[in-house]
């Protein structure tokens, strides 16, 4: 069976059609309990934890190598496998993971539209249970670093011209009105753009029509010739972003995982409010 062709963004309709395709690999980030109650056919849970690395305060940090080889490993992650990714709570979860097999050059990586909230309200059937995947040998490696950014990469760019910071926090806490951090306020030059604002509340949370997005980002001077740098407060929400730029077409974006659970909590680095 052939690896299907499938866009980074696909809809309900078009996973259900190769729901039985082997060469896919169906992927809910959801809670354990959540996705036991409920899933794609076909799915394996994948606990968001297990892709997230914590050194406080910065709560979400990429796994090292070692890490991401002993997950995907255990998830049943092939090198030619497709991965469609979901979950439940708005798609930043699986976002993150897309942005992390898109680090370790895994090109065959779709976000469902929707997540699980568009496959049920399509009226798509949904299982209960635990899927027990079977195991492989997965070597992660970092392959892409181009779609990184650490602090020391923000520092260096924060007067480039050529680079735009979106950061994906909702208006309160870009104003510094909502502390999360030792310091509020947001990166130097950074663009506020929340997550859930690029989400259709009447389409069960697909992205908005590509027109609209296009627009919202051109007026908050983020345009594609442009490098974007993505951040929130643990690039939970801004992964979100990361792969909506994409879809888009944007050719060179980087997340920051530290984010702001980092950059808040230095007490070197500089902010606005």
């Amino acid at each position: 069976m052939t690896t299907p062709e499938l866009p980074l963004v696909i809809e309900p309709d078009q996973l259900h059609r190769h729901l039985l395709n082997e060469q896919l690999l169906i992927v809910d980030l959801s809670d354990p309990n959540a996705y036991a109650d409920r899933h794609v056919p076909g799915a394996v849970n994948l606990p968001y934890s297990r892709i997230v690395h914590a050194e406080p305060p910065a709560m979400g940090l990429l796994p090292d190598e070692a890490q991401l080889s002993r997950v995907f490993s255990e998830i049943g992650l092939k090198p030619e496998l497709h991965v469609v990714a979901y979950d439940q709570e708005g798609n930043g979860r699986a976002s993150r993971l897309l942005w992390t097999l898109d680090a370790l050059g895994h090109e065959r990586i779709s976000l469902l539209n929707g997540g699980l909230h568009a496959w049920v309200n399509d009226g798509h059937h949904a299982e209960a249970g635990i899927i027990e995947p079977y195991t492989t040998d997965y070597r992660a490696r970092i392959e892409k670093p181009e779609v990184l950014a650490d602090k020391s990469y923000v520092l260096t760019h924060l007067n480039d011209p050529h680079v735009k910071i979106l950061d994906a926090r909702s208006p309160a806490e870009f104003a510094g009105e909502d502390k999360r951090a030792a310091r509020v306020g947001h990166i130097p030059g950074a663009v506020n753009l929340e997550w859930v604002q690029t989400m259709d509340q009447g389409r069960h949370l697909r992205f908005k029509p590509d027109p609209e997005l296009r627009e919202m980002l051109k007026v908050r001077g983020i345009t594609p010739e442009k490098e974007i740098v993505v951040h929130c407060q643990t690039h939970h929400r801004s992964a979100h972003t990361y792969v909506l730029l994409k879809h888009l077409g944007f050719e060179r974006v980087r997340g920051y995982a530290g984010s702001w659970s980092e950059w808040g909590n230095d007490p070197n680095t500089p902010v606005e409010v």
